[in-house]
């Protein structure tokens, strides 16, 4: 509808003499109901340049737009110094219903990235342990982030980084040999109880007379299988698990270092090699050699980027954790200098998040892979079910703390967030079963009258439907499926709402067809929203103890079945 409006707008701004302003005539949603369904600020945008009041221009608009009204208008409203407010007829949210059935599992995606080739990197912690439970938050944001940008026609590739060619390595294989032999580890080392579990099973497998080369290989292999294993588990594919060493062996670092000496781009000092980076934005220059010799993180992380380039990838994002933020400039600034990303849209773009403080009834566990105590992604796999959890760390957006409390998490009550919205799914569906099992079937939508539909509840869902593909395309524009969650929780709110107050199978035919068939465009809406975020669509849930008292009777379909709830690196690097 936006489009018709806007197509409108601009044509009453023609008609009326009018120029658009300079970054073009716009039209937003209502910011509450009595405003109307859509508002404009144009005339106030145009006011300064045409020398006239807001408010006159504002109502010369009005009088164009009602002499040639689009589609669904009903009336155009001047509000305030010059807004224009949109009153629509209940017909555009008819018409709203039609075009979300019609579209499918396919509502609330566009074209906005058609052509883009972007390469996604996420988690990426370092190979020396189980990923901790806080990793799961940089899982769920990352794919949920991919299934954004796919959604707006880009074709996304998922990478996980293994840096399996740093010291961090040497030290996790002599914390593993020395669990091995029945020794502490270094003090430096790894002291997770994860290394016992796993020395058990390197002496199991391979016997007495282990060598630290030989520890470092099984212990590096066995760990990635584990990270392979709770990607599986909680249902994240990535297309490329990329091994830093490959980097070296192919020589790819000592060809970044080429180039950037041939740049002039580097200077010895302090037996070191530098990337001159201050001067393309960074706070200092770095080091890229060692004064023993060896590459720095950067040095890599530059070859990495690059060889991401060469494969054909146009736009490169990261998501890392905050305590990194110092590392961002250092690398835009690194491949500015090999001609990769400008000042204006560097290279790649990063995503920083804050981690994760698990809770267990309001105590802290902690999750550093260092200590004994470590809580991973896989324990917490083990208690909540992978909706549950990739739900929850959406929640909130991923530059902000959160807080996972594991009793929270599994309660099956309209009080835990994830169950509320898997619950209103399990609710649709189970109308539609009612309504089999009584023989009420939906004609065809061409053939029904959807003018029953006026109910506040049911224009509720309506407008929330038609707000959902601007929903979807802002949360990918703005790496921000949080958004996107937030839109779930609230259309579930609606839909509950509408479940208690609206009966949809009644003794009138034409009511009853109606309101099926908004129940099955609030299923497609609510399944695309659970689809992007990775989340599964239930269509059978345990139906609560504690439901709602005043809702419908059994003739609305209340919900059967005996099912529940979905029930180190960059990331943390």
């Amino acid at each position: 509808m936006t489009g018709e409006l806007l197509d409108a707008l601009r044509a009453a701004l023609s008609a009326a003499g009018y120029p658009e302003p300079p970054g073009g005539a716009a039209i937003e949603p209502a910011q509450r109901r009595e405003f109307g369904d859509y508002q404009s600020n144009v005339a106030l945008q145009i006011a300064k340049p045409v020398g006239e009041p807001p408010r006159r221009i504002a109502e010369r608009l009005a009088e164009a737009l009602e002499a040639a009204p689009p589609a669904h208008l009903d009336r155009v409203e001047v509000a305030g110094p010059g807004f224009l407010n949109f009153h629509l007829a209940p017909t555009w949210l008819h018409a709203v219903l039609r075009e979300t059935v019609a579209a499918g599992g396919a509502f609330g995606h566009g074209t906005a990235l058609a052509g883009a080739r972007v390469n996604l990197e996420f988690v990426s912690a370092n190979p020396t342990g189980p990923l901790h439970a806080g990793g799961g938050r940089w899982v769920a944001v990352g794919d949920a982030v991919a299934n954004l940008l796919a959604s707006q026609a880009a074709e996304v590739h998922r990478e996980y980084y293994l840096n399996d060619a740093g010291n961090q390595l040497d030290v996790f294989a002599r914390s593993l040999l020395a669990r091995y032999r029945g020794e502490d580890p270094p003090d430096d080392g790894y002291r997770g109880e994860y290394l016992v579990e796993m020395a058990a099973r390197l002496r199991a497998e391979r016997g007495d007379g282990v060598t630290l080369e030989e520890a470092r290989e099984w212990g590096y292999h066995d760990v990635v299988g584990q990270l392979r294993s709770d990607m599986e588990r909680i249902g994240v594919r990535f297309d490329t698990w990329f091994s830093e060493r490959l980097l070296h062996e192919r020589g790819d670092v000592e060809a970044v270092l080429r180039d950037l000496d041939g740049a002039g781009m580097t200077y010895e000092a302090d037996g070191a090699r530098w990337l001159r980076s201050e001067q393309l934005g960074d706070q200092r220059d770095r080091v890229l050699v060692r004064s023993d010799g060896s590459p720095t993180y950067l040095a890599a992380d530059l070859a990495y980027h690059r060889d991401k380039v060469a494969r054909g990838w146009t736009h490169l994002i990261d998501i890392w954790g905050a305590d990194h933020h110092g590392q961002v400039a250092s690398l835009q600034a690194g491949l500015r200098a090999l001609g990769i990303g400008t000042a204006d849209a560097p290279e790649p773009e990063i995503i920083l998040g804050q981690l994760v403080r698990l809770e267990r009834g309001g105590e802290t566990v902690r999750l550093s892979k260092r200590t004994g105590d470590v809580i991973t992604l896989s324990d917490i796999l083990d208690e909540v079910d992978p909706d549950v959890a990739r739900l929850t760390f959406l929640l909130q957006g991923i530059d902000t703390a959160q807080t996972f409390d594991l009793e929270v998490v599994t309660e099956q009550s309209m009080e835990n967030p994830v169950y509320y919205v898997q619950y209103a799914h399990a609710r649709i569906a189970s109308i539609a079963r009612v309504a089999a099992e009584r023989g009420v079937a939906r004609r065809p939508l061409e053939a029904v009258d959807l003018a029953p539909l006026t109910h506040d509840r049911e224009l509720e869902l309506l407008r929330m439907l038609a707000a959902y593909p601007g929903v979807v395309a802002d949360a990918a524009h703005r790496r921000a499926p949080h958004r996107l969650a937030t839109w779930a929780r609230g259309f579930a709110g609606a839909f509950h709402g509408f479940y208690r107050d609206c009966r949809v199978i009644t003794d009138d035919p034409d009511a009853t067809q109606a309101r099926l068939w908004l129940t099955e465009a609030c299923r497609v809406g609510l399944a695309s929203a659970l689809a992007l975020l990775g989340v599964g669509a239930p269509e059978e849930m345990a139906r609560l103890h504690d439901d709602d008292p005043g809702e419908p009777d059994a003739g609305d379909g209340p919900v059967a079945g005996s099912g529940t709830a979905g029930t180190g690196g960059r990331a943390p690097r």
